[in-house]
């Protein structure tokens, strides 16, 4: 599964963990802003430039995420970063941090081998990462809580993200939160990452694996922006009809509610603004195609590829 709006949310979050998969040490770490860069008279869109502080000599960092192969990925990428850096004044250093699932995925086009030994490049294969086990000291230890949710991200298995979210959802890790870091938002990061890992479970099950109450998932942005208004609905219906049958019908009606908000909000975090053909498909479709579709959000390069026939 493509996750690169996940990573992407992480690092704006928490950009000094960027540079901490760089292995770059710089006292200007807390400083850096995640961004996009458009190169505009070439129509090129770098999606993940880590801008340094604009009164300090930091070098720029560039991230790329690949979970497909592409034989054209460095050729672009280094095309991009030179031409970014060219029209880029004053000059300044720079590093590209390129992220992989594995090493499988990698191909190095003909004559760029030599480039990827430069020391501004660093590979980073995420698989290393996913087994290693982090212990309570070592998460203590941490720059940023950002390691802590890029771990159940690229965590092996579920049963390892599950793990992993259990330790950051605990009452006493609540108690280590850093000041600018509200339990909230802790919650929202720990939620959205298991509901993009564990697509096929409910939030009802989610909860459960994380021994979440509803006090807590009531303060999630994904809760408050997806779940509860659809539920709310469907409680609603279902109290209008005396007989079971429209029970059964008002719950069915919330849950298809609930998955066409779920869906909406996936969709405007990634695409934006959404146009009109894609409010006519919403009209005609029933509950599973919706679930369908909101699978597809993250893996989808285009609005339009989330709703092509399959």
């Amino acid at each position: 599964m493509k996750t690169d709006s996940l990573f992407y949310r992480i690092f704006q979050r928490w950009p000094e963990l960027v540079l901490e998969l760089a292995e770059i040490e710089t006292s200007e770490a807390s400083r850096y802003v995640f961004r996009s860069e458009e190169i505009k008279q070439t129509a090129f869109r770098i999606d993940g430039v880590l801008a340094p502080p604009e009164d300090s000599d930091a070098p720029w960092i560039f991230v790329e995420i690949q979970f497909q192969p592409d034989d054209s990925l460095y050729r672009r990428l280094f095309a991009e970063v030179f031409l970014f850096l060219h029209r880029t004044d004053p000059p300044r250093a720079w590093r590209a941090v390129v992220l992989y699932p594995d090493w499988s995925i990698e191909r190095v086009p003909v004559g760029y081998a030599s480039l990827l030994s430069l020391p501004e490049i660093r590979r980073v294969d995420l698989s290393a990462l996913s087994g290693l086990v982090v212990s309570e000291a070592e998460g203590q230890d941490r720059k940023s809580l950002g390691w802590d949710i890029l771990h159940i991200l690229i965590a092996d298995d579920s049963q390892a993200a599950i793990q992993r979210a259990r330790r950051l959802t605990r009452p006493e890790y609540r108690a280590q939160l850093p000041e600018a870091i509200a339990w909230s938002e802790l919650l929202d990061f720990v939620e959205t990452v298991m509901v993009y890992k564990l697509p096929r479970s409910s939030r009802e099950e989610i909860q459960a694996m994380l021994g979440l109450t509803d006090i807590d998932l009531k303060q999630t942005r994904f809760y408050k922006e997806v779940l509860a208004e659809g539920r709310q609905e469907g409680r609603q219906e279902g109290r209008q009809e005396g007989r079971q049958e429209g029970r059964q019908e008002g719950r069915q009606e919330g849950r298809q509610e609930e998955a066409l908000r779920l869906l909406k909000t996936l969709l405007n975090r990634r695409f934006g603004v959404l146009p009109d053909w894609v409010e006519a498909r919403f009209e005609e479709a029933e509950q599973t195609q919706l679930e369908q579709w909101a699978v597809r959000v993250l893996d989808a390069e285009t609005l339009e590829a989330v709703f092509q026939d399959k």
